[in-house]
């Protein structure tokens, strides 16, 4: 259990607080309600830009990171199609230096043309090295194309290309940092050695003055039932054949959310898990092969990715694929082995719990899911899942008109 307290302040931004005196730091996390989803499709990539802006100093802060490290601290930060999350970590003593910085860059970005040319040209050197020079580094560009093809999920974090990021112009992102830099749209989490009193007095002194800003309310276009399967076809300069096959999955907080997961650890979650022991260890058609989903709030993506074994034909390494997943249908799984899952589910969860990073960041997106209660019901879900709700969501997920498949193969075949 993660006890923590909640209070929202005048101009609505959400703190939460989470007390552990058997730690001497304490960790600041800033989430904001924003994330690739939201941007303009012709610019996308902003979200992400501004992870690195962000950093570039405030107004009465030039550098951001030469008080927090004078100060002992530690920090970082990342974006996803969802959300923006702003974190550092900090001996519990020193606490207001970090509300000094936080509040400080939330109230007063400093915005130059040289600051965004900088960051511009940073970004753009992480998409060529990512997702363009790198073997398969715009395979989910390609899936998400493929998958997608009306909600913003179509498009990568870094973006959709690296134009847009090339192009972007300092009236636009001054216009994004408004829209969504408020803190009617963050979510504030404290956790360590501190206590709710001593945060909410810090709360009010360095956040409480900033003005409110506009809750963002997003009405995304939600993307249509998939009604015949894709399939696309890509040749490059790659090592050995890959392939990917992908799967709509429902909303993160769904019911079906918990049995996908699950049903991702049971085929390919580990190296004991079905798919690598059948496929890879006994069959040797891969050298890896995996089953994840992205985890995303919005209807996600169930994935099986697969490298082949030299020479193994992508058809006949498909057909296997495709053969564990019709005796998993046919069969089902023995409540052995689905204990087997939600045991090793349940040590992952305390196994994170154990840090109070991962605690703060946890609290944060549980918040901006609707309820920060639920990190505490999260076993729970898992645990009453049965074998009969398995079999029934997988019969769904597994249809081969709700399927995308993509063949990244290493030289054209005649």
């Amino acid at each position: 259990m993660i006890d923590f307290s909640r209070f929202e302040l005048k101009n609505g931004l959400r703190v939460l607080v989470h007390e552990d005196d058997s730690t001497p730091l304490a960790v600041v996390n800033v989430m904001y309600d924003v994330g690739a989803r939201d941007e303009n499709p012709a610019q996308t990539g902003f979200a992400h830009l501004f992870e690195h802006l962000m950093f570039g100093g405030s107004i009465h802060i030039p550098d951001y990171d030469e008080p927090l490290q004078l100060a002992g601290g530690e920090n970082n930060a990342y974006t996803t199609n969802d959300l923006t999350n702003y974190y550092c970590q900090i001996p519990a003593e020193n606490l207001e230096t970090a509300f000094w910085l936080e509040s400080d860059r939330m109230l007063s970005l400093a915005f130059s043309q040289k600051s965004l040319e900088v960051q511009k040209k940073v970004v753009c050197e992480e998409f060529k090295e990512h997702y363009i020079n790198k073997p398969y580094g715009d395979a989910w560009q390609k899936l998400r194309e493929l998958a997608y093809t009306q909600h913003p999920y179509r498009w990568m974090t870094i973006g959709r290309e690296l134009a847009h990021i090339e192009n972007a112009q300092l009236p636009d992102v001054v216009n994004f940092f408004k829209k969504f830099y408020t803190p009617a749209n963050a979510i504030l989490v404290v956790a360590g050695n501190v206590t709710a009193a001593s945060v909410k007095k810090l709360a009010e002194k360095w956040f409480e003055p900033i003005p409110a800003g506009k809750k963002y309310h997003r009405n995304l276009v939600q993307e249509p039932m998939q009604q015949a399967h894709k399939e696309e076809v890509v040749y490059a300069k790659v090592p050995v054949d890959a392939i990917y096959k992908v799967w709509h999955i429902g909303k993160r907080l769904d019911r079906s959310y918990y049995i996908a997961d699950l049903i991702t650890e049971i085929l390919g979650g580990s190296s004991s898990s079905r798919l690598y022991q059948r496929l890879v260890k006994e069959a040797q058609l891969f050298s890896s092969i995996s089953c994840y989903h992205l985890g995303s709030i919005d209807d996600g993506l169930l994935t099986i990715e697969g490298r082949l074994i030299k020479g193994v034909d992508i058809d006949i390494a498909e057909a296997a694929i495709d053969k564990e997943i019709h005796d998993f249908l046919q069969n089902g799984i023995e409540e052995k082995e689905l204990n087997k899952v939600k045991n090793k589910t349940e040590s992952m969860i305390h196994f994170e719990d154990m840090s109070i990073m991962n605690r703060a960041n946890s609290l944060a997106f549980y918040e901006l899911l609707g309820d920060a209660g639920l990190i505490n019901a999260e076993l729970d879900h898992y645990n009453s899942i049965t074998n009969g709700e398995i079999h029934t969501y997988a019969r769904e997920i597994f249809k081969e008109t709700n399927s995308c498949t993509l063949k990244y193969l290493a030289e054209e075949r005649n």
